[in-house]
């Protein structure tokens, strides 16, 4: 049975504000991003999505990109509340779905899976590219625009 109070969750094709988005991505575990990077960063998402337990943002995704040959999901993210009711799997149905109406063939499609969320994505295909490619990054912090 569904846990009391997930069915009356919805989900609305639209990207939280930038408060919510910040908030949501603390709570749920993920690291934070400063107010200007929220600001410029959702102002370029391709699309996005809201979960909504009665008007409240309580999880999140997005996809950003430059809309033909690269596509990024991100930003997935559900309040630790009301994680393991399949919340993430609504999320990334959505997503995907919108990425088969959209994405062109031949354009790639990456995320970075933090921990144990590599599960819930390779049930929409996602494999893991390493050896032959792995995720590469690096923050930029105040000290480098100086």
């Amino acid at each position: 049975m569904e846990s009391p109070g997930t069915d009356a969750i919805a989900l609305v094709e639209h990207f939280p504000d930038v408060a919510d988005y910040r908030r949501l991505r603390v709570e749920a575990g993920l690291s934070s991003r400063t107010r200007e990077a929220a600001q410029r960063g959702l102002a370029n998402t391709l699309y996005g999505v809201s979960l909504l337990d009665d008007g409240r943002v309580i999880g999140m995704g997005r996809i950003v990109g430059d809309g033909g040959c690269f596509f990024l999901v991100v930003d997935v993210a559900v309040e630790p509340p009301y994680q393991g009711r399949g919340l993430g799997k609504r999320i990334m149905a959505a997503l995907d779905a919108w990425l088969r109406a959209n994405a062109p063939v031949s354009s790639v499609v990456s995320l970075v899976a933090n921990g144990d969320a590599r599960h819930l994505y390779a049930q929409y295909g996602f494999v893991e590219s390493a050896p032959c490619a792995v995720n590469m990054e690096y923050r930029v912090r105040a000290s480098s625009h100086e």
